[in-house]
């Protein structure tokens, strides 16, 4: 995906590049949306005005923002079209993982790679039937990776298996892999997204996030790179439960921003409002302005909960000490619950103030529902009450997903066992 683009050599040049590609992304959100047409083009000019080295350290030549302003431009491209976050949730986590990386020659390697502008995408999930038949050949059936590494007759490490899920792989120059090898360690792995053994099949059918790339991808013989293990110890994966669901709440507060914004320019641009309306001039009408007064609430709801995750998570990370990573994670499941309900209301209620039209597919209102439904159904939302409540009540820490299976650099601490009876958090993997 790298080009020979000039890159910009500071944050400041960086930013303006960036919002002037994300405006381009705004005028054929909807067309895009209902052709089904990926916007390989304009993910491009992202990478090329630096997106990507957002948060790399300056010395491996990024720009090293913290996470607070990290998800607000998050928040911004969520707006101008909510695939944006969701397409590169996947690189972000890699770069995250790059950040904590406990190899410091595999942490230089690749954080210097990124900040020349490479793109990573992601490739965690196994398609059902696969894990339900490898269901009872490892020691619990919850998270079975059948994706395998192993030493090829040539000697070289190479990856063969199938994904689901690889939301980004598209778009992306590398891929982080979840594999297995031969003696059942589970871990990531570093693989070129153009090999010719990797296969990108466009197989997403879902109602929303339509332009994601969140298809199949077949790995035959895909060798891995040079420093190709990332993330193989649990001190490289800290916060990163809390960090991959607040880029989905990142994009919702980018939804909800878009559907105020594209509401209120249908109300002004209504000629007639109804038979039992109190005015025929919808701007002033007093129950569309009650639903743009709701639909502003719900959006202020949800920036104010994005912005309270992200200082949770980076004061987590100035702590370093596993309790504030947990308050983190509750705190994040806790905006999760309410970040979703209060989208999920407005896309909804946005049709109130627009009349009959707006169910047209050319207005194009719908996709914010299904979009943040969507988004709502990863890392599900439905077992975050209960893990939260289970704290307050019980004071039931939630034990990182990221963590199973993962040892400690720490021998003493690889040794020490799960608190009994502790909840898994649960983590997305698109």
């Amino acid at each position: 995906m790298t080009t020979a683009t000039t890159q910009p050599a500071t944050l400041a040049e960086a930013l303006p590049r960036i919002r002037a590609v994300l405006a381009e992304f705004v005028p054929g959100a909807g067309a895009r949306d209902l052709a089904f047409e990926h916007p390989d083009a304009l993910i491009q000019q992202l990478a090329d005005a630096g997106f990507g080295r957002l948060r790399v350290p300056v010395e491996f030549g990024g720009f090293d923002v913290d996470l607070p302003t990290l998800f607000d431009l998050l928040a911004e491209a969520g707006q101008a079209d909510s695939n944006i976050p969701q397409i590169w949730r996947g690189h972000f986590t890699t770069t995250e993982i790059l950040r904590a990386e406990t190899d410091l020659a595999v942490r230089e390697h690749w954080l210097r790679r990124i900040g020349a502008g490479v793109v990573f995408g992601n490739a965690q999930s196994e398609p059902s039937a696969l894990v339900a038949e490898a269901a009872g050949t490892e020691t619990t059936a919850w998270g079975v990776t059948t994706t395998r590494a192993r030493i090829g007759a040539d000697g070289v490490r190479v990856v063969s298996g199938t994904k689901f899920y690889s939301t980004g792989a598209r778009f992306a120059d590398y891929i982080r892999a979840a594999v297995v090898d031969d003696e059942g360690n589970r871990g990531f792995v570093v693989i070129p997204a153009r090999h010719p053994g990797v296969t990108h099949a466009d197989d997403w059918d879902g109602i929303g996030q339509r332009q994601t790339g969140s298809g199949t991808t077949y790995f035959v013989d895909v060798p891995v790179e040079e420093n190709g293990d990332i993330g193989r110890f649990k001190e490289s994966l800290r916060g990163l439960d809390s960090f991959v669901q607040i880029v989905h709440l990142a994009n919702l507060t980018g939804i909800a921003r878009s559907i105020v914004a594209e509401t209120v320019a249908i109300v002004r641009g209504r000629t007639r409002t109804s038979l039992h309306a109190l005015t025929q001039h919808a701007t002033e009408d007093p129950d569309i302005l009650s639903v743009i007064g709701t639909l502003s609430a719900r959006r202020l709801t949800a920036e104010t909960l994005l912005r309270h995750a992200a200082e949770q998570l980076e004061a987590a990370h100035a702590a370093g000490s596993e309790g504030a990573y947990s308050r983190a994670y509750l705190d994040t499941s806790a905006a999760q619950i309410a970040v979703i309900e209060a989208v999920l209301d407005a896309a909804t209620r946005a049709f109130d103030a627009g009349g009959s039209s707006t169910v047209r597919n050319s207005v194009h209102l719908d996709r914010h529902w299904r979009n943040a439904r969507t988004l709502a159904s990863h890392n599900p939302v439905i077992y975050k009450p209960r893990i939260v409540g289970d704290y307050v009540l019980n004071g039931t820490t939630p034990v990182p997903g990221y963590y199973r299976l993962r040892p400690s650099v720490d021998a003493d601490a690889a040794a020490t066992p799960e608190p009994a009876g502790a909840a898994v958090a649960t983590s997305g993997t698109r």
